[in-house]
This record gives structure tokens, C-alpha cells and sequence, in this order.
């Protein structure tokens, strides 16, 4: 089997990444590392009520009896390759991984800041961190900046910028500040993406609703039903794309569903095509082919152990499976990414595994000639 590339890995952002590259005009109120009221390291934030301390950020092969210790973790007791090039390339090294695509922690959180302007001087900021991490192995380290979902110029300004910076992807925050992402206004920006050849990414955690506060305090029930939620947050993104006509106005733009597992695709797949057919909705005056075509055609899935994706001949044989170590946050495989690859991949053929470890995540960021 060929080395791996991660189609989802995060950096713990350092206590330099928004100060030292912000615009100066917002310096004074720029995301900063501070004791917390429990002593421990954690990211103060305008417009957040409650600092978001770094400890779960980072705790990749931690023991689970140990988690809890973990989360009063300080920055400098975290694993150095959670932000710095030299150590990651150990740890890629340690699990057969030639690269990895780079998606943001802190900033994951940012997401749901509704001062967009703010948000934007944030992400700007950590867009220059990254590039200046990602300049240290850019055959290893593939960054995927971040927007902010101000307005569609702004957005546009971002992707641009973002291609020019060697960045592969863009990371996109779940809600933007004007319409929705299905809205015909967006057709510039989606074309914007066509052209530069940059998917956008949406990840887990970055949507209203299906955030970081709703895990742990679901609208229903006990605390673990709020991480068995997670995944509506990027299916709702699906929907949006899919029933909005987004593909069909836009046959080339590629999206990557982060971190949501797979093995749900094909029921959603189903479920879709039933909708159109049956239930009178009016989505033959929006998309001309069955809501699976587009899953099919324009949606990557990454997933780290989700043994479910590798039972669908839909998902194996479709080239938009993708696996992902999620490196170094809690849900990572490491240090045992092998051995669950290969536990769980072993009734596949070994052009079948090259595909989902290397080559569906090469075409879709355009990463000619890894590993």
C-alpha cells in the first residue's frame, strides 16, 4: 500500500499565531493565550464568553482514562509537532504519512463569531501563520486557508489571495453573514473556486447549531448525544448544495465534508434520490440528475475509523473516499493508524486501498506527484 496522505490533520495554533499577524488595528483584542480561572492555558477571544483552553486540542494517542488530565493540558506541555514543522514531519514519518492537509483548531471555533470583521482580521492572520508553517515542507504540509463568509467580494479577495499563498483548499465557516451558501449571489465566488481549482472544506463543529457549545450541551438529552449529532451540521451543509442547484450550476466545484464519517452516505444517497422522486417537492425545475449523482460527483468524505465507510461498493469504488489521521486532536489514530488501516481495510484490493489513503485525496487537492 502506498504512504498515507491525511485528507484532515490540524495544527494547535501557537500564542503567536493571531498577535504577531494580525492587522494592527486590531492587535489589542487579537485571539491571545491566557491563564484561565483554573490556571490552565486558553485562547481569550473577543465575543467569546469563555476561554477555549488547548489540552483536548492535542490529545492524539493520549490514553482515555488519561483525557481528563489532558484537558488542563498547558501550551507547553502539548506535543511540539502540534505546531511545529520539524516534530510533525517525525510523526508523519511514524505512521507511514508523506503528507498531510492542514485544517486550523482555534479557528474552528472562530467560526461562529458574528463580528465578520473581526473574524475576517483573524482568519487573514491565520492564514499568514500557516503559510509560514506550511513554507517549512510544502511537499509534506498542505494548508487550507480560512474565510471568513463576510461578503462574496471579500470572499473572493480570500480565495485569490489564498492561491497565491500555495494554499490547496479553502476551509469555510459554516454560516456566512449575507443569505446562504445556496443563494444564486454565491454563483460568483463558486466559479471563483472552479477556476483556481481550490475545494472548498467544510468541517465538523463549524456550524451554528452544531457547534463546540452544542456537544456539550445538546438541546436533548445526555452530553454524548451531542457528539452523536455532529454529523447533521455537515449534512445540512450537503443539503444546501445539493437541493440549492449549487452543483448543477457548477458541475466542477469540489466540496470535502470534514470529519463526519461516511458509512451514512449511501442511506443519505437513498434517502435523497427517494425525495425527488416521491415526494413532490419541485426539485426537477433545480437539478436535472438524482440527488446521488451530484454526492457522487462533487463530494469527498474524510473519516479516520469509520469501519462502515469501507462496506459500500458506492463509497470504495466512487473515488471520493478519503482517510484521515485527524493528527493531533482526541479522535486521531495515532499511533496506530496502520494497524487500523489494516485491520480494517483488509478484504480490499490494493488498488482499492491506494485510492482511499492516497490517490482520491492527490486528485482532489491537485497534489501531483506525493509520496
Amino acid at each position: 500500500m502506498k504512504s498515507c496522505i491525511s485528507a484532515d490533520s490540524h495544527i494547535v495554533e501557537p500564542p503567536n499565531c493571531y498577535i504577531d499577524f494580525i492587522d494592527p488595528k486590531y492587535r489589542a483584542t487579537a485571539p491571545r493565550q491566557e491563564k484561565n480561572k483554573h490556571g490552565v492555558d486558553a485562547f481569550v477571544v473577543e465575543g467569546m464568553k469563555n476561554p477555549l483552553p488547548l489540552g483536548l486540542l492535542a490529545g492524539a494517542g493520549v490514553p482515555t482514562a488519561e483525557l481528563r488530565i489532558q484537558r488542563n493540558a498547558n501550551f507547553d506541555e502539548l506535543p511540539q509537532a502540534a505546531w511545529n514543522p520539524g516534530p510533525r514531519l517525525a510523526i508523519q514519518d511514524e505512521e507511514d504519512i508523506c503528507a498531510e492537509i492542514i485544517y486550523a483548531s482555534v479557528g474552528m471555533v472562530l467560526c461562529g463569531l458574528e463580528d465578520y470583521a473581526y473574524k475576517s482580521a483573524c482568519f487573514n492572520a491565520y492564514n499568514r501563520w500557516l503559510q509560514s508553517f506550511c513554507s517549512e515542507a510544502p511537499t509534506r504540509l498542505y494548508g487550507l486557508a480560512q474565510t471568513s463568509g463576510g461578503s462574496i467580494d471579500e470572499m473572493i479577495g480570500d480565495f485569490k489571495r489564498a492561491k497565491e499563498m500555495g494554499m490547496v483548499g479553502m476551509m469555510m465557516t459554516g454560516n456566512p453573514q449575507y443569505e446562504d451558501y445556496d443563494h444564486p449571489d454565491y454563483d460568483a465566488l463558486w466559479q471563483c473556486a472552479v477556476d483556481l481549482d481550490l475545494p472548498i472544506c467544510f468541517h465538523i463543529l463549524t456550524m451554528k447549531g452544531h457547534d463546540v457549545a452544542s456537544v456539550f450541551k445538546p438541546p436533548r438529552g445526555h452530553t454524548a448525544n451531542g457528539f452523536m449529532n455532529l454529523i447533521r451540521g455537515v449534512q445540512d451543509i450537503i443539503g444546501l448544495f445539493l437541493f440549492g442547484g449549487v452543483f448543477e450550476r457548477h458541475p466542477k466545484l469540489k466540496l470535502v465534508v470534514a470529519e463526519g464519517d461516511a458509512g451514512w452516505v449511501p442511506h443519505y444517497m437513498a434517502r435523497a434520490d427517494h425525495n425527488a422522486e416521491r415526494l413532490g417537492t419541485g426539485l426537477e425545475r433545480i437539478i436535472s440528475k438524482p440527488p446521488s449523482h451530484y454526492v457522487r460527483e462533487n463530494i469527498w468524505f474524510t473519516f479516520q475509523d469509520d469501519e462502515t465507510a469501507y462496506e459500500s461498493p458506492k463509497l470504495v469504488n466512487n473515488n471520493k473516499l478519503v482517510w484521515a489521521s485527524d493528527y493531533p486532536h482526541t479522535d486521531s489514530t495515532y499511533p496506530r493508524s496502520q494497524q487500523v488501516l489494516a485491520q480494517q481495510m483488509a478484504h480490499l484490493t490494493e488498488a482499492q486501498k491506494n485510492a482511499i489513503v492516497h490517490d482520491n485525496v492527490a486528485a482532489a487537492f491537485n497534489l501531483p506527484g506525493v509520496g
